[in-house]
């Protein structure tokens, strides 16, 4: 059984991280393909570092991405000949590989070898086809030979969407096989270099482009945190993505100074940053899942969100753009117990492994 992981972005690697490593450990042929989606330092080349993945095959990124990128991963697949592609998520390097794999898979060549292609986190929908990554899960599960969904309610959407329930699996998310990986990591060297004291923060990340690509939306939501701040008499811990800096500037935005802005940080120093964060505020779909793990309250500024699972189990409020509902939301969350049990499992990896391995063995 031979293996060939892809992937192309943080969220990626930090999520196949443990399944990698698993795969090592069980002496499991395999081999990783980065895309180069993300290819600054501290968005992906820290990563690998911190988790000790070294990719076969660093692609370089270009303004084709989609184009180039299925015509190299067509040429890598064809010389490395997995029996799984594994693709996790919902990134253009997902939709890049899953387009690659399907056009392999149904050439006219009648002695071809079919690649069968796995999506990881299978079934998320946030149900608002605006979101270039909504389009992108909905492409991946339909190309995908096996769906691993990581919760009841995502193979419900698959379901929904008449996916063949012999394809589908629960299985949990592997992020919570990541944290529990690298727990003994989390510490407070990050804390004592900020100069924080546990629970007497905020931690805020904005990234998406809804958000940061709008002059006044970026504005007033700086503005309101700049406020927040001030009237909380709590610091708001900002590591600012490369796109959203970006925008600041363009935009020429002031207050963001009140904020206390950092660089992305590497992931044990940002796990530590969101355990012991008085809450969360983010519009990221990880984060939403990170923070309910490390029982921290989260608060989603965005209109919908493809982890219902977290507004089930009450450790995350989805706020909409509303200011008054932030503050609303701030309020109950940071009042609650935190007493929410984890959705997303344990073990995932493991569960995951056995799966092809069953599944390798009743195609032989």
């Amino acid at each position: 059984m031979k293996i060939c992981f892809v992937l192309g972005t943080r969220p990626e690697i930090i999520k196949l991280y443990s399944l990698i490593k698993l795969c090592k450990t069980k002496k499991i042929k395999h081999f990783i393909i980065h895309t180069g989606q993300h290819n600054t330092y501290l968005m992906d080349k820290k990563f690998f570092e911190d988790f000790g993945i070294v990719p076969d095959y660093l692609l370089k990124s270009n303004k084709e991405f989609l184009t180039t990128t299925i015509q190299k991963l067509s040429k890598i697949y064809l010389k490395e000949k997995p029996n799984y592609i594994i693709n996790q998520g919902d990134t253009n390097t997902v939709l890049a590989s899953s387009i690659a794999c399907n056009k392999l898979n149904y050439r006219k060549d009648k002695n071809k070898n079919r690649f069968k292609l796995v999506h990881v986190e299978a079934g998320l929908r946030s149900y608002d086809r605006s979101m270039p990554e909504e389009i992108n899960r909905i492409v991946a599960d339909q190309l995908a030979d096996i769906l691993l969904a990581p919760t009841e309610i995502s193979k419900k959407n698959l379901l929904k969407e008449n996916h063949q329930e012999s394809k589908i699996f629960v299985v949990g998310n592997t992020i919570c096989d990541s944290i529990k990986d690298n727990k003994k990591k989390i510490n407070n060297k990050i804390l004592d270099k900020l100069k924080l004291i546990k629970k007497e923060y905020f931690l805020l990340t904005l990234h998406r482009p809804d958000m940061v690509d709008n002059k006044n939306s970026l504005k007033r939501i700086i503005n309101y945190f700049s406020k927040l701040s001030k009237r909380r008499g709590l610091r708001i811990i900002f590591p600012i993505h490369p796109r959203t800096q970006q925008k600041i500037k363009l935009f020429k935005i002031k207050n963001s100074d009140k904020l206390q802005i950092i660089n992305p940080c590497g992931y044990f120093d940002f796990l530590s940053l969101q355990k012991y964060a008085k809450a969360i505020f983010t519009d990221s779909g990880g984060i939403q899942e990170e923070a309910c793990i490390l029982k921290t309250p989260c608060l989603t500024i965005r209109k919908n969100t493809e982890r219902p699972e977290t507004i089930k189990v009450k450790s995350n409020i989805l706020t909409g753009y509303s200011l008054s509902k932030i503050n609303y939301s701030l309020d109950k969350i940071i009042n609650s117990k935190n007493q929410w049990n984890n959705p997303y499992g344990k073990n995932v990896s493991d569960k995951i492994l056995k799966i092809l391995i069953k599944q390798y063995k009743n195609v032989k």
